[in-house]
């Protein structure tokens, strides 16, 4: 081998510190592109088959090193739609080969992408800066639960999200043990109670001022039907009892409109009880099951539930219901306003109506040699042998929203390799120049 040996040697080294710089310069160019992994290089000697005492150091050769699993910086975003992944895992997503009838046709195969700055298009997908699509779960936006098992390609409804009627109110007050009503005297003992007169299943318009002194209010909650129209319920509580157990009944307006002897108010029921010591007893359960009809429109059953001690029966000074909480389940159709995702990978939509629920679950890919996946275009990886076949999982804690993880390539260090290569080039070239000298030599020998 001998000088000829050397120089071929050197040639490699040279080839080899050239793929090295190519590796640096392309994470350079990549500082500052969204979910980038940088590619290391790493050096393998190439030694002949030579006779002991007889060996060389050999050549050298170049190869790519992966870095996949190396974190880059989380940092925030001012799009609710953009999510970074901590820890190991990839988004799955699919790229567009097409259209058919103004929609676009995905491809069969899934790709993966740590690259997050996921926007909704015009048809509602989520699609990143490369123009590759995010896939996931569907997810029952009345329920919250995952709908299916296939993993496909995540579409946001742009229609209203459905009324929803009201089945429950939940109603934490409490009531005072001796109410203010305008009757109520204290030098006469009962002039605060609810006269039988006025405890009736339905108190008559003609009736109604001399019900309006005998009770205290009871605050007011809108519910909603099966259509989503709104209804007010307007409740009124009257002591009817300060024996044990003491007695009160409670009301709602039926019909605003109402003269002479026409409904008015309705008794919801007249056998709310306390022990001495203000705890409701009756009912027992804590809920009355009723529908209300309000100026004609009629809701379906709804629980009114106070708990067994949301409703309590203290002593006041002022004499009036204090509540607590009061609170229903229904509420009107609603039209799509804002989208982001949630801690987690849970994208949740935003109604003009105040609800927000969820629409969707983003999915984690995770593989057993993630570094041996295929690089492709655009920050995504392609599946091979040696990756081993994807785990696929809802995002958990392991998606962060309005965040773009950063490049994992930091420019200070690639610098820093970047002189080291040179200096190293430079060197392989010092021992070309010197093969060639001694060459020279050889031939002048000749002459």
């Amino acid at each position: 081998m001998g000088i000829f040996g050397a120089m071929t040697t050197a040639i490699s080294g040279l080839t080899s510190q050239s793929f090295a710089l190519e590796n640096i310069s392309g994470n350079i160019a990549n500082s500052r592109t969204t979910g980038f992994k940088r590619v290391d290089t790493s050096f393998a000697d190439l030694v002949p088959d030579m006779p002991p005492r007889r060996e060389l150091s050999g050549s050298v050769g170049a190869f790519s090193r992966n870095t996949t699993t190396v974190q880059g910086d989380i940092a925030a975003s001012q799009i609710g739609t953009n999510m970074a992944i901590t820890g190991e895992g990839f988004f799955a997503v699919r790229q567009r080969t097409g259209d058919a009838g103004g929609q676009p046709v995905f491809s069969g195969a899934s790709l993966y992408t740590r690259r997050g700055d996921f926007e909704v298009d015009r048809n509602g997908y989520l699609v990143n800066g490369t123009g590759n699509y995010l896939m996931g779960y569907q997810v029952d936006p009345t329920t919250g639960a995952i709908t299916g098992s296939q993993l496909n390609v995540i579409r946001i409804p742009s229609s209203n999200l459905a009324a929803r009627a009201s089945t429950t109110i939940e109603y934490e007050a409490n009531l005072p043990k001796y109410p203010l009503t305008a009757n109520a005297n204290a030098s006469t003992p009962g002039s605060e109670l609810l006269t039988p007169a006025n405890d009736l299943a339905a108190v008559p318009a003609a009736q109604e001022t001399n019900f309006l002194n005998e009770t205290i209010a009871g605050q007011s909650v809108t519910v909603y039907d099966a259509a989503g129209s709104p209804i007010n319920v307007q409740m009124r509580w009257g002591k009817t009892s300060n024996a044990a157990p003491e007695t009160w009944s409670m009301f709602y307006l039926s019909d605003s409109n109402a003269v002479g002897p026409a409904t008015k108010w309705t008794r919801i029921s007249n056998t709310v009880q306390f022990n001495a010591a203000g705890q409701l007893t009756s009912p027992a359960t804590g809920v009355i099951n009723t529908p209300f009809t309000v100026d004609g429109v009629t809701t379906g059953a709804i629980n009114l539930t106070f708990g067994t001690t949301g409703l309590t029966q203290f002593a006041d000074p002022n004499g009036q219901l204090n509540p607590n909480r009061i609170t229903q389940d229904g509420y009107p159709t609603g039209t799509l306003q804002d989208i982001n995702v949630a801690d987690g990978g849970r994208i949740m939509g935003s109604y003009s109506n105040g609800q927000t629920v969820p629409l969707a679950q983003v999915a984690i890919a995770e593989f057993p040699a993630a570094n041996l996946l295929k690089r492709n275009d655009g920050g995504i990886f392609e599946q091979t042998l040696e990756s081993g076949q994807p785990l696929i999982n809802s995002g958990g804690d392991g998606i962060i929203g309005a965040s773009l993880e950063n490049s994992n390539a930091d420019i200070a260090d690639e610098f820093s390799k970047m002189i080291v290569t040179q200096q190293a080039y430079s060197a392989n070239t010092r021992v070309v120049t010197t093969a060639q000298s001694m060459l020279q030599d050889v031939i002048n020998i000749i002459r």
